[in-house]
């Protein structure tokens, strides 16, 4: 049987649409406060009956913050796709670190205590290394545990090995860096919250970039990968190296909106995340936006797929296709 938490989120409800392509049942776990709507508007994009596939999922209500109810949901279960994080640069340090490391470490310890055949964790691009000059980042790039990476960047990091003292204990595990992940979510956060600035018009860009993936390529390689023999590796899945200025571009074409064409410089962020962090300081809050998420906005990594390519010989979906399939599916749909 299978598993999958953060079964709502935009990977997590996009694996299961997937799984159940192959599968009859999927097992899934949600937290009492979580909404199925996400669910149902991401199985809403693949066919027009969405409920008939959400009537296969046998739900748990569980919290990988809660280690009993973990161990409780893996119980008759072969197979763990772990998805649950949080997936932000700007909340505070409580959150991200509790939930993508605690709730990493528990999910990791439940899986030798229930003999797990498998485990796959999905982390994120943003758990690598740093690259040589004038080189992409690799899977073995050198990572420096410096306070210059987002809390973000830290949380999955340390994520990371909590999965890596699993596979050392004799679990068997793969784990999956994606870019900067692109599909439809049925929220408006994360990547979403992007295309809705887009979506009503957005004439301003950063200089920078990053590496993108479609959602449907990190959950075909993370299946691919998971009955596979693979155990001990890490994989980086990253369809392309993107500037900001092309993402948002391409974002605009596919909802007929003017391209972005004011170049917001790194001087101007800087201060708009300085003064930020002023307001929050004196009023009482942790700012959405700062100075390290305004260096993040102007930075431009590059990052090789290389090894996911050669070791399953997968070929990755363009990304203006990909967007402009999710800018096509939320005009239809009035999003």
């Amino acid at each position: 049987m299978i598993l999958v938490t953060g079964a709502t989120g935009l990977v997590g409800g996009n694996l299961i649409w997937h799984l159940l392509q192959k599968n009859d049942r999927v097992t899934a776990i949600h937290r009492t406060s979580s909404s199925l709507e996400p669910l149902r508007a991401i199985f809403s994009s693949y066919t027009s009956t969405p409920d008939e596939f959400l009537n296969k999922i046998d739900w748990i209500v569980a919290d990988v913050l809660n280690e009993n109810s973990i161990r409780k949901a893996m119980h008759g279960i072969s197979i763990v796709y772990h998805c649950a994080a949080v997936v932000s640069l700007g909340d505070k340090a409580d959150i991200l670190l509790d939930t993508n490391v605690i709730g990493t470490r528990n999910v990791v310890h439940a899986s030798l205590e229930n003999k797990i055949s498998k485990l796959c964790f999905v982390s994120s691009i943003a758990a690598c290394g740093s690259a040589f000059v004038n080189e992409p980042i690799y899977e073995n790039s050198f990572w420096t545990d410096s306070p210059d990476h987002s809390l973000y960047s830290r949380s999955k990091y340390y994520s990371e090995q909590e999965v890596w003292k699993g596979i050392k204990a004799g679990l068997k595990a793969v784990i999956v860096n994606p870019g900067v992940i692109l599909g439809v979510s049925g929220t408006d956060s994360g990547s979403s919250q992007l295309f809705s600035l887009v979506q009503k018009g957005l004439l301003f860009y950063t200089q920078g970039g990053s590496g993108y993936v479609d959602v449907q390529d990190v959950v075909s390689v993370m299946i691919r990968l998971t009955e596979s023999d693979i155990s001990g590796e890490r994989f980086i899945l990253v369809g392309e190296n993107c500037s900001n200025k092309d993402i948002l571009s391409w974002m605009a074409d596919g909802f007929g909106k003017r391209r972005p064409f004011i170049l917001v410089g790194k001087t101007v962020l800087l201060f708009v995340g300085f003064f930020a962090e002023v307001l929050g300081k004196f009023f009482h809050f942790y700012p959405v936006f700062d100075r390290k998420i305004a260096r993040t906005a102007v930075a431009r990594e590059y990052y090789s797929s290389r090894k996911i390519e050669k070791t399953l010989g997968f070929k990755f979906i363009s990304i203006e296709d990909c967007i402009h399939k999710i800018c096509y599916f939320r005009l239809q749909n009035n999003e």
